[in-house]
């Protein structure tokens, strides 16, 4: 155990890696790449006394500089030819010079150069005898933290709730958690101390935390790339609680209904039982609508969260009834067709930004929808981009949650990007004593421990246990309760801070950023370019990692052999080592394959540019994709790190080798087959035992599939979720439009906010634990998760359960802790913190219900048991879990008395249509490719919930008539309802989920319009691979414009594809449109709500 220095004290100076350059520079991002502030806890009038003076040196250097950032611009020539027009490009930014944007603005979008063609340099023998490698002892970094009826009258409504509270009581704390790890004695290495976008002080305590642009004005703004949001039309502001006025609302009339039991509660697709009614009670308060304020000034040179058309919020006593269409005679016309399609729920655009207040008035504020535009001031609670509920009021008894049928989970993704017009992220320094926690359940200091007895004691909000406060933090409490200092330390005013983690929380020293680049040179990867595609892209990306002497790289290939290089400064040309036994593999130099980066860049950028001449001669087909990966781990064993795998056949030969599958050859899989799930299995247990392996050594594998044919990714896809890694999947790849994203995707992928070696709890309050945890990660007990790394892009799910009732108008508390290495070496403790309302009122849940949270914690439970359920199954549990919460709705809260409509809860009313969507989706389609659907499988368990909702229910907008649009605050023009009535045969539409961007030209169009867009005169000569061009038009500078808009907001430089009707492009486009009754089987929006209510109506009358 560390000894506890004091506060302020002096520590000792950096090691020798330091490196001093940094400080010339004070405007980079610092090392967790969020503008973090270093906040000291120093003492306060009255407090007890310091021991050093405030003028001290500070004792621990701000986070070191990361990598510039680019969002998503136009791509400069290079990879491919273009006509003679002029370069895509983007408005100039609004950045004064010399200032970089206060956090990386999204992956980085520009073209890849052209592939540098060398001569090969001569190859040695293979090597024959292997040298022997340690076998280091696994290590860890554990840290302490441990409506519409068949024959009736039909119409929709959304109306009032009411219901009634029974009380509760609260349970006993929690226990104490496990014993702290030992300390390691080594030093640490320490980043340079400049950190653009925050005070760091081992001073007196700074003063309270104003919300402000943090980016100069737009004033004399050099000409750069465009990575500021667009403009907006205006603000809105969330109600605080306290706004909202309460009215009254009548009970349920209409057919009296048999007794409903409560349903047990378990996963969103457990079969659902009864539902017993909750007492009558006191009637809910409405949300009210935001109020438009004045617009601030456009935010410079920064990026915007990834945003859809969200869901403004409602009105008061906001009631939507869908009237039937009438006939001649007056009466309702038979069947779906009395409903208007122009009145069913659908997203809404939101033009204007809203500011959020996490908490007013001592009360949580339920936050935005996910995929709106919204600015976050953290007044207590956490910003919702860290962590959402699916709930925004606990309901105090399991049996009220069960009546509800609404699942209890929250949503952490830890390292979320903030809006850059956010506070940033305040790091905290205790010094040697570390942060202080609780000594009972180990919950780290936040706002909602209350201090007592003069601020001698704390009462820890987890567990209800109160303990000492050490002396040297100790301060006097003010008039309200409230400690004197509490607004000017973040870790009490707060919902996300940062600590600085001590030597306890360490069994070893932190890890070097080590990246590992691991290439495919068999003869389908040569052929189809995807070699020299990958090795170009490394070749860009070397620049771009991490500076300093803790930055390591290592690179090999592999076909049915495996091919080292010795990479060392004192060779006059890198050195080939072959490895030709793939069964049992090793590593032929322990020190010479994995160098820093600034003692090999010469010879690195030498090998890349010469492997796709050096096999290009080759004919070998087959691939030791496993035994290549377990090399490369053998290599970095010692030190954990990134191993980046570009693959692109199937491993067939060594350990771990695999089969086709697909049942003679089949790239098809059709839902009537029987055990046709199975294929989505892996194949054995080979890979996930090699993956745990991996993850015990705190090795991430991300792989890049660069494929024309089946690769069995619901195998290989094994190892990147065990780790913590991810799969890029680009199928069929074209050497054409394909390298400028894997470009993209390797460079945001070393570049965007990550750690390493992580290790992350969820801690809850009393009456509510943990019950699972889904994503990408390795598990080893019950209550932690081990991440290899993690990134800003992965989202873990933490399902929730009752193990105790919960007293009516507490709070129940949520604490998220993440211990990580950054990738200059630092530890670092993440903290987050949620608390919310108990409430016995089931109105309350529905009213306070978070529509997307629920709806991605949905999809993930689908996706999961996608692979052991047959498609069918899954269909029938989607629509069942949609119709048990409406039922729950329409029979215990709603106040419309008519049988003949279908009442929808105003925070869920676009349910119906997400759950239609997601029926239509590539993971739950009746027949389909078995590696789209284990990639979509694979890329639903870490999504995170602003690019999850598009996935199911994509965007669609009209671009031939971008000219003729006005301006309404954004780029991007409104989106159109997802059906074909919205397509015309003389409009050009582009509809993007996320991933893609479907481009649909109709047979009508224009040809000035053709002319303009893509350079053609007729739909004749539409070009079966595209690259986006910009001509000198104002309407294709627009097009552009949309397109890199776009790859900004997903965080991807998303794939372009023509689609014209009459062939399969133009099939694959009208797939996505979910509205319509596509694909064949499957229903329309109208008919489906249709079938909704008669199931509704069934169940209510039985």
């Amino acid at each position: 155990m560390a000894s506890n220095v004091p506060p302020g004290a002096p520590r000792q100076p950096p090691p020798p890696s330091y490196n001093p350059n940094y400080q010339q520079n004070p405007n980079i991002l610092s090392d967790n790449f969020q503008n973090l502030n270093l906040n000291r806890p120093s003492s306060m009038p009255n407090s007890a006394p310091r021991p050093s003076p405030f003028g001290q040196p500070p004792p621990f250097p701000s986070s070191a500089p990361s990598p510039q950032f680019s969002r998503p611009g136009a791509p400069p020539p290079g990879v491919v030819p273009r006509p003679s027009v002029p370069p895509s490009g983007l408005p100039p930014s609004t950045f004064p010079p010399n200032v970089t944007p206060g956090r990386p603005t999204g992956p980085p979008f520009s073209q890849p150069q052209p592939f540098s063609q060398t001569q090969p340099f001569s190859q040695p023998q293979p090597f024959s005898q292997p040298q022997p490698f340690s076998q280091t002892q696994p290590f860890g970094s554990r840290p302490p933290p441990g409506s519409f009826p068949s024959s009736a009258s039909s119409g929709l409504a959304m109306g009032p709730v009411s219901g009634a509270p029974p009380q509760g009581s609260l349970v006993p704390p929690l226990g104490s958690r496990p014993s702290p790890a030992a300390p390691s004695s080594s030093p640490l290495s320490m980043p340079p101390s400049s950190s653009f976008g925050g005070l760091m002080s081992n001073g007196p305590p700074a003063p309270a935390f104003q919300s402000a642009p943090r980016f100069p004005s737009p004033v004399s703004a050099p000409q750069q790339p465009p990575m500021g949001p667009p403009p907006t039309v205006g603000l809105a502001r969330a109600p605080p609680q306290s706004m909202r006025h309460l009215m009254g609302s009548s009970g349920i009339s209409g057919q009296p209904v048999a007794p409903f039991s409560a349903p047990p509660q378990g996963t969103p697709f457990s079969a659902q039982h009864g539902m017993a009614p909750p007492p009558v009670g006191s009637p809910f308060a409405p949300q009210m609508q935001p109020q438009s304020v004045a617009q601030p000034p456009p935010i410079p040179g920064s990026a915007q969260p990834p945003r859809m058309f969200g869901m403004p919020p409602p009105l008061p006593n906001q009631m939507t009834a869908i009237s039937p269409v009438m006939g001649q005679t007056g009466s309702p016309l038979s069947g779906a067709s009395k409903i208007d399609p122009n009145q069913i729920p659908r997203p809404i655009p939101g033009s204007s930004v809203i500011l959020h207040d996490t908490r007013a008035g001592n009360q949580a504020n339920p936050p935005p929808p996910a995929t709106s535009d919204y600015i976050v001031s953290d007044t207590g609670n956490c910003s919702p981009r860290y962590m959402r509920c699916t709930i925004n009021q606990i309901p105090c008894t399991v049996d009220l949650l069960s009546t509800s049928g609404m699942p209890l989970a929250l949503l952490v993704q830890p390292l979320a990007l903030p809006h850059p017009s956010e506070d940033p992220v305040q790091v905290v320094d205790f010094g040697e004593s570390g942060p202080v926690r609780c000594s009972r359940c180990k919950g780290y200091i936040n706002p909602f421990m209350k201090f007592i007895d003069q601020g001698r004691q704390f009462i820890c909000n987890l567990c209800g246990f109160t303990d000492e406060t050490p002396r040297d933090y100790h301060c006097n409490l003010g008039p309200d309760g409230r400690r004197r200092d509490a607004d000017e330390r973040p870790e009490l005013c707060r919902g996300t801070v940062e600590f600085v983690a001590t030597k306890e929380y360490m069994v070893r020293d932190p890890m070097p950023a080590v990246y590992f680049f691991l290439i495919d040179v068999s003869m389908h990867a040569i052929q189809t370019g995807a070699t020299a595609a990958a090795c170009s892209s490394i070749n860009q990306v070397i620049a771009d990692l991490p500076e300093g002497p803790r930055t390591m790289v290592g690179i090999a290939t592999f076909d049915s052999t495996i091919h080292f290089y010795n990479l060392k400064r004192a060779l006059q040309q890198p050195l080939m080592l072959i490895v030709p036994d793939i069964h049992d593999v090793y590593t032929p130099l322990q020190t010479d394959v994995i160098v820093p980066v600034s003692e090999c860049r010469q010879h690195l950028e030498l090998l890349l540019d010469s492997i796709p001449t050096m096999f290009q001669n080759s004919r070998i087909v087959e691939s030791a994709f496993s035994a290549a990966i377990k090399a490369a781990f053998l290599a970095m064993k010692n030190t954990g790190g990134k191993l980046l795998v570009f693959q692109s056949v199937l491993p067939s030969v060594g350990i771990g080798a695999l089969s086709a599958r697909e049942a003679e050859g089949r790239s098809n899989i059709s839902a009537g087959e029987k055990e046709a799930h199975k294929l989505l299995q892996p194949a054995d247990k080979t890979l996930k035992e090699m993956a745990i392996e991996f993850a015990e050594y705190q090795v991430c594998v991300d792989v890049f599939i660069t494929t024309q044919t089946y690769v069995d990714i619901a195998s290989i896809s094994v190892i990147p979720k065990t780790t913590g890694g991810q799969v890029y999947y680009y199928y069929p790849f074209s050497a054409v439009s394909d390298p400028a994203k894997l470009y993209n995707d390797l460079r945001w992928n070393v570049t965007r906010p990550q750690g390493f070696e992580a290790v992350m709890r969820v801690r809850c309050s009393q009456g509510i634990q943990v019950q699972e945890y889904h994503g990408n990660f390795c598990k080893r007990i019950p209550t932690d998760i081990d991440l290899a790394a993690i990134d800003c892009d992965k989202t873990i799910m933490v399902t929730l359960k009752h193990d105790d009732k919960l007293q009516d108008g507490s709070e129940c508390a949520f604490q998220c802790a993440l211990l990580y290495t950054t990738v200059y070496g630092q530890r670092r403790i993440r903290v987050t913190n949620l608390s919310l309302p108990c409430t016995n009122n089931l109105s309350n849940l529905f009213r306070l219900a978070d529509l997307d949270s629920q709806f991605v914690c949905f999809l993930k439970q689908a996706a999961s048991e996608i692979p052991s359920n047959p498609p069918l199954v899954i269909r029938d549990r989607v629509t069942n879990f949609c119709i048990n919460i409406l039922l729950s709705y329409r029979k215990f809260c709603a106040t419309v008395s008519s049988s003949g409509q279908l009442i929808l809860p105003e925070a869920l009313k676009l349910l119906p249509l997400y759950t239609l969507a997601l029926i239509k989706s590539t993971g739950l389609k009746l027949d389909g490719r078995i590696d789209d659907r284990s990639f979509w499988i694979n890329y639903v368990s870490s999504v995170s919930t602003p690019l999850a909702i598009p996935l199911v229910h994509p965007r669609m907008i009209a671009i031939h008539d971008l000219d003729s649009q006005e301006a309404i605050g954004s780029l991007i023009p409104p989106a159109l309802p997802l059906s074909s009535e919205y397509v015309n045969d003389n409009g050009v539409y582009l509809l993007e989920n996320g991933q893609d961007v479907s481009i649909y030209i109709g047979n009508s169009v224009n040809p000035d319009i053709l002319q303009k867009l893509f350079g053609i005169s007729s739909v004749a000569e539409i070009p079966t691979q595209y690259v986006l061009e910009q001509y000198d038009n104002s309407l294709s500078k627009k097009l552009n414009d949309v397109v890199n808009e776009i790859r900004r907001q997903r965080c991807s430089f998303l794939r372009l594809k023509l689609c014209k009707k009459g062939d399969p492009s133009g099939m694959t486009f009208f797939s996505y449109l979910v509205e319509d009754k596509v694909p064949a089987g499957t229903l329309s929006y109208v008919e489906f709500l249709v079938q909704v209510h008669r199931q509704i109506q069934v169940k209510m009358s039985s």
